[in-house]
């Protein structure tokens, strides 16, 4: 998922974008309003999902730039400010912000309102022309001769049909949405289980064994210790062959629930 973080502070952007690399997210810098209008000239690779924009700009106050943005683009924008006043708030909102966070904030909560507003972002490119509510077909998911059929609810692995549970169907599809981005526990379970984690690690981590052992592929999801899981899109070239069960062994040490896992 390619971002866009418009910040004049090095130190704040080089930390921020550190954090959303480990997160899978591929960070571009601008420090000026002038630079984020240039960076979101179509270039020929993959469209910014997200913007992360500061109001406060040397060349420009980000409100303009906002406003510009959303002249010319779709891209969902976030500001990220220490403007904190309502005032600010309501008048970022009203120039077309999709969302409004301010400073200091959680990374958690950010990390969060990212993945909504870009899936709000998918969802409104795929609506219907006309307006209406049907929503438009969804094609398959594939990553490493794995294909979802979202549609039918069907996976298969190089040809063969894999049968899955509805909890372990939903959490492969939600990683194979976007490969190579971690998605936390916390959102995991907001949206496979449309629960709160609350420490229910032992349930997540025995989809993912199961997911692992009937797919025959260890490596595709990957845990992030203390933070979630990302689907690999790629085999690294000198990795070992995957083939046979697997067990997670990223296993969270301070987790609570070790009932049975929800089927």
């Amino acid at each position: 998922m390619r971002l866009l973080l418009v910040e004049d502070d090095d130190r704040v952007a080089a930390a921020l974008s550190a954090v959303l690399g480990r997160h899978g997210f591929q960070v571009r810098h601008a420090r000026s309003g002038h630079e984020a209008l240039d960076a979101l000239v179509p270039d020929g690779q993959d469209p910014y999902r997200v913007v992360l924009l500061d109001l406060g700009l040397p060349d420009r106050d980000g409100f303009e730039v906002c406003s510009r943005i959303r002249a010319a683009s779709s891209v969902p924008v976030i500001m990220v400010t220490a403007r904190a006043d309502i005032r600010s708030r309501i008048h970022g909102l009203n120039l077309g912000a999709d969302d409004y966070v301010t400073k200091p904030y959680d990374m958690g909560e950010l990390l969060a309102r990212i993945h909504a507003v870009a899936r709000r972002g998918v969802a409104a490119a795929s609506a219907p022309a006309d307006g209406t509510q049907e929503a438009a077909p969804r094609g398959p998911l594939e990553a490493r001769g794995v294909v979802i059929d979202r549609e039918r609810r069907r996976v298969s692995v190089q040809g063969r049909d894999v049968p899955l549970t509805r909890k372990e169907f939903d959490l492969l599809a939600l990683l194979a949405q976007s490969p190579g981005v971690v998605y936390r526990r916390e959102q995991i379970f907001s949206e496979v289980w449309r629960s709160g984690w609350e420490g229910n690690g032992r349930t997540l981590e025995v989809h993912i064994g199961s997911l692992r052992t009937k797919l025959g592929l260890p490596g595709l999801v990957e845990a992030v210790r203390g933070v979630g899981y990302r689907l690999i899109p790629e085999q690294p070239a000198d990795g070992p062959a995957e083939a046979g069960p697997t067990v997670d062994t990223d296993a969270d040490t301070d987790t609570a629930g070790r009932g049975e896992a929800e089927r």
